[in-house]
């Protein structure tokens, strides 16, 4: 069969698969406080479609899946999915993007099922900041999640950090350290306007050069990271001299990286769309049941995909080419 190759020349290697909406957190960045309405669970896709729609993606050449929300781990018996997934021909990597809260209790049994490794959400080292960032949980959970993760062998082990300015930015060197005192890969992450563009993200968005300049400031010796972390993806990495761990840079907006992507999102309600910020979306149920629709919506996704997604061009006040997506973060798997 084909690779999966669009009208840029980009090969796709990567599917995001989001399992849920749901989430039980309400991050500032993420969602309503007051939540959404969340899909009735009959319109997610079960196991089975999901793991259909990845054989038809495993034989177009994607061999690396992470497994998204919401929250995954709200979703009942996740590992068996993964055990599933980590079966089919040509799948090489599973890895699970989680805010941890759920974690150090499945840790284990995920490990065992076939999961990798784990990336999982911190945006602040402070109970109370922690509080006001979520909007509820408890971070000593999710600090248990990070160790029952390390225990577990899901290695290597990524924070991300989503930096918000006037919240979160006095933490930059404390994140910095913790890279250096662990093996742990800290991931800062621009705040990205997905499904709203309001005054919130416009006041807190703060570019990534704000990491560089405070490690610097810091008198820190900084040296690229000759061999970054597994999946690393758009990263731009970096290893303080002498580091247990490393830090890297994720700048949609600053510097984006949409002349490399390889990747496709499948949204819980079974949607793929081509690309995070943009509304266009391809509905998968119709093609259920038939290798060869399949095979035609991957290659349609392949010829719809924008080259890059402008979000630089919208907090510039200027025009842009496409329509972007209602949908919020939690509601594409992002």
């Amino acid at each position: 069969m084909p690779e999966l190759v669009d009208r840029f020349g980009r090969r796709h290697t990567y599917l995001r698969i989001s399992v849920t909406d749901r989430c039980n957190l309400r991050c500032l960045y993420c969602m309503p406080e007051e939540g959404m309405k969340f899909m009735d669970q009959d319109r997610l896709l079960s196991y089975a479609e999901i793991a259909e729609v990845v054989e038809a993606a495993a034989e177009r050449g994607i061999r690396k899946l992470r497994i998204t929300g919401g929250e995954p781990l709200i979703r009942p018996d996740l590992d068996r999915l993964i055990g599933r997934l980590a079966s089919i021909d040509g799948i090489e990597e599973i890895a699970l993007t989680t805010n941890g809260l759920l974690l150090a209790p499945q840790a284990r049994k995920l490990k065992e099922a076939g999961l990798n490794r784990v990336n999982i959400s911190l945006d602040t080292l402070d109970p109370a900041r922690f509080r006001f960032i979520a909007r509820r949980g408890n971070l000593e959970k999710v600090l248990e999640g990070v160790r029952a993760a390390a225990e577990a062998g899901l290695n290597p082990i990524k924070l991300n950090c989503v930096l918000l300015k006037g919240i979160n930015e006095d933490e930059i060197e404390t994140f910095l350290r913790m890279s250096v005192e662990q093996p742990l890969h800290i991931r800062f992450i621009e705040y990205m306007p997905i499904g709203h563009d309001d005054a919130g993200w416009r006041n807190h968005y703060l570019p990534l050069g704000r990491v560089l300049e405070t490690a610097r400031m810091k008198g820190y010796e900084l040296e690229a990271a000759s061999e970054a972390p597994e999946g690393s993806g758009p990263s731009e990495n970096w290893r303080i001299r002498g580091a247990a761990g490393t830090f890297g840079l994720i700048h949609p907006i600053s510097d984006h990286f949409c002349k490399n992507c390889n990747r496709l999102r499948l949204t819980a309600d079974g949607h793929i769309k081509p690309c995070l910020y943009w509304m266009d979306e391809l509905n998968v149920r119709p093609a259920l049941g038939s290798r060869e629709a399949l095979d035609a919506l991957l290659d349609r996704a392949m010829a719809i995909k924008p080259e890059n997604h402008e979000m630089a061009a919208l907090l510039a006040g200027e025009a842009q080419s496409h329509v972007p997506t209602e949908r919020r973060m939690s509601q594409i798997g992002g």
